[in-house]
């Protein structure tokens, strides 16, 4: 898949006083520099002072440090995603593959706003710290899993710290680095996404084939901590020169437990999380649960889930308006067309790429008869495309200063590489045409998910920054969520219809168990009745899905009007963004 958030810097405690308009206005005029802002949170405070004794050598050893730690990161996911069908299908619940990441994506969305102020609250080596220990506990608990309920708890633990943990790497990179000089960072990267397309879907297959999937997460356990200890390290070593040398801020002290976790609670915005969560969860889930339940979507407890989703997001936004002490979302940026619009952009283009992408891995499996790595490659083509892509957009926009016309340079390529999978989503076409496609998806996803952020990082202050790109990442993963949950709907509800209707009648009766496993369905051979109606529901149900994802197109292409066309490279010439520290 194409790179997910990308998100940068810190923000003032005094955030929420402060609306976009004005902090936009303050910034091209000049007025306000992020120096002086009137006050600064405790881990903006901390991370300036370890960066401010690092030297050369400790700051060139934090970029390599961090690229290590994103390529581990992003082989894990890599490899994980290729096993994943396999995991569900061990549990006979093979069509559960999209459920088990709706409530994951959509936590790990939610949790972005969240971990925004753990880090300008306590300090980024903390939050860093935090992320890799949820990341270890969700594989951990994969590795051990015997059942598709502690699968899905497992998973939306580790999305929760995999996000956050490249949120918190993004913040870090944010932190040396100007604006008109970010994208060039941002796009180096992703490049780790390049060497995991190739390597993670051979490791998946060899640990499949020859181990087993619970080995690859414990491996992978062990590989990963052990890449982020140097980086603890070095803001450890860091934190105690700056301690030495009268810079580092000390904690505030005086409160009691309970009133730290009062404190906390209030701060956090807690209320309003869950309500965000459990909102969007009950609201989507349904779309891949009912057609196991008995009467349908008829069936009380769906009905039941829809309403109560649908009245914790209303009453998400009523404790937001009137009662929320802390606000958790801040509605104050939605007024700015260019964030507004970067922001929808972004959701709808996941929901678009979610419509027809979460079961296209089983397709290639069971339809074009590609093995593990074959099919993780084709799959990967768009993530390598992105990742390929991502760099040259940010050496464009350094020497351009422009964005939006990228942007909507990136619209043909979306079309083709969605429309035409509505013609060549069937089992006839050649793999090669599927990978075309997905290399012109890679291309537009690649510059959008870029572009869309600066967008947003241009329209506010320097301070503000790291709020509205984690907001920028809420829309993402519930853009996500909800193009999971039409793939999960129409799988569900379709491809066991098609099955009894394609397969031949003396076989009919195993179509749950077909329909349950993807081993099962691959153990029919070639050329067979049964394999030849598998195939063909298959590809029926395949074509929907393009279809449902390509009516999202358009409204990207209506949201990235939207936005300013700001020059970048002149609005830093006026000297209204703080200089990076290296970059």
């Amino acid at each position: 898949m194409a790179a997910t958030t990308l998100n940068t810097s810190h923000f003032s405690s005094d955030l929420q006083k402060d609306g976009v308009g004005e902090a936009h206005e303050a910034d091209v005029d000049g007025n306000e520099s992020d120096g002086g802002s009137r006050h600064k949170q405790d881990g903006v405070r901390r991370v300036e002072a370890i960066t401010t004794v690092w030297t050369r050598a400790e700051l060139v050893a934090m970029f390599v440090l961090l690229y290590l730690v994103a390529f581990v990161d992003a082989l894990l996911e890599n490899v994980q995603g290729n096993l994943v069908a396999y995991i569900t299908s061990s549990f006979q619940e093979h069509g559960l593959l999209a459920t088990t990441g709706i409530v994951a994506t959509i936590l790990g969305g939610v949790c972005t706003l969240t971990i925004a102020k753990i880090i300008d609250i306590w300090g980024r080596c903390e939050g860093f710290a935090v992320m890799v220990a949820l990341v270890a506990v969700g594989i951990i608990m994969k590795a051990t899993c015997k059942n598709v309920e502690t699968y899905a708890a497992a998973h939306t633990i580790y999305w929760v710290g995999h996000l956050g943990l490249g949120y918190v790497i993004t913040v870090m990179l944010a932190d040396m680095t100007t604006l008109r000089n970010r994208l060039i960072l941002f796009g180096l990267q992703q490049t780790p996404l390049i060497a995991s397309t190739f390597a993670g879907p051979a490791i998946a297959q060899l640990f499949y084939e020859n181990v087993n999937y619970n080995w690859a997460f414990g491996s992978f356990c062990i590989i990963l901590v052990a890449f982020c200890i140097p980086v603890a390290v070095i803001f450890a070593v860091s934190k105690q020169k700056a301690v030495r040398a009268g810079l580092y801020p000390p904690r505030n002290g005086g409160r009691t437990l309970w009133q730290s976790a009062g404190h906390y609670f209030v701060e956090f915005d807690v209320v309003g999380m869950f309500l965000t969560v459990f909102g969007w969860s009950l609201l989507l889930l349904p779309f891949s649960l009912a057609s196991r339940a008995p009467d349908g979507w008829s069936t009380g407890y769906i009905i039941a889930m829809i309403v109560l989703g649908a009245v914790l997001l209303i009453a998400f936004g009523v404790w937001e308006k009137f009662f929320a002490p802390v606000s958790y979302f801040p509605w104050k940026y939605l007024k700015d067309r260019t964030i507004l619009g970067a922001c929808l952009l972004y959701g709808f283009m996941f929901a678009s790429i979610f419509a027809w992408d979460t079961y296209y891995y089983s397709y290639l499996q069971v339809v074009h008869f590609l093995d593990i790595t074959t099919s993780g490659y084709v799959l990967n083509s768009f993530s390598l495309m992105a990742a390929l892509i991502s760099p040259f957009v940010g050496l464009l926009v350094r020497y351009t200063g422009d964005y939006k016309w990228q942007s909507i340079a990136g619209i043909p390529f979306a079309v083709l590489g969605t429309a035409l999978l509505i013609r060549f989503r069937t089992p006839d076409t050649h793999v090669g045409v599927l990978v075309m496609c997905q290399l012109f998806n890679g291309v537009s996803s690649g510059i959008w998910a870029m572009t869309a952020q600066l967008a947003i990082m241009a329209s506010v202050s320097h301070q503000q920054v790291a709020v509205a790109i984690a907001m920028f990442g809420l829309f993402g993963s519930i853009g996500a969520a909800v193009g999971s949950a039409i793939a999960g709907g129409i799988w569900n509800n379709v491809l066991p219809v098609k099955l009894e209707e394609f397969l031949p009648a003396d076989s009919k009766n195993q179509t749950a168990a077909i329909f349950a496993s993807i081993v099962t369905q691959m153990n029919y051979t070639r050329g067979s009745p049964e394999r030849n109606a598998i195939i063909e529901a298959y590809g029926d149900v395949q074509r929907k899905m393009v279809i449902a994802g390509s009516a999202f197109l358009p409204l990207c292409l209506a949201f990235l009007l939207m936005w300013r066309n700001v020059n970048v490279k002149r609005l830093e010439e006026k000297g209204t963004q703080t200089r990076g520290t290296v970059f």
